[in-house]
């Protein structure tokens, strides 16, 4: 009789990396919505915070909603924090996470990359 041994790291990988997209597109909603409200983005300075708490850097958003946007900003599924990026490189602004190993040096375009263009 044949022992059948399942794959749980690869399942494990993909249940993370399916987490981290589903962040992504939440993050990126909440992004669309502040420049409905506020006609741009959050600067690269004012950074993802912004969808949690209004800036105090200029520029100061006219219509932020009373709440934010979010109600916490989430870690990633290997508990580092997702990366932004004004302007973007693959659309207007990007948010990402370097993945497993965390590792920046692989850059935007390395194998381990998740991001919310994907």
């Amino acid at each position: 009789a044949a022992l059948v041994v399942p794959r749980v790291m690869g399942s494990t990988d993909d249940a993370r990396k399916a987490a981290a997209l589903t962040d992504l597109k939440a993050i990126h909603d909440a992004l669309k919505m502040y420049k409905l409200h506020n006609l741009n983005y959050p600067t690269q300075q004012q950074g993802l915070d912004a969808l949690v708490h209004k800036p105090t850097i200029s520029p100061i958003p006219k219509n932020y909603t009373a709440g934010g946007y979010l109600e916490k900003l989430p870690k990633d599924p290997w508990g580092n924090d997702y990366q932004y990026q004004n302007p973007g490189k693959h659309t207007d602004v990007d948010v990402y996470s370097y993945g497993a190993d965390g590792a920046t040096s692989a850059g935007e375009d390395g194998a381990t990359v998740i991001g919310s263009w994907q």
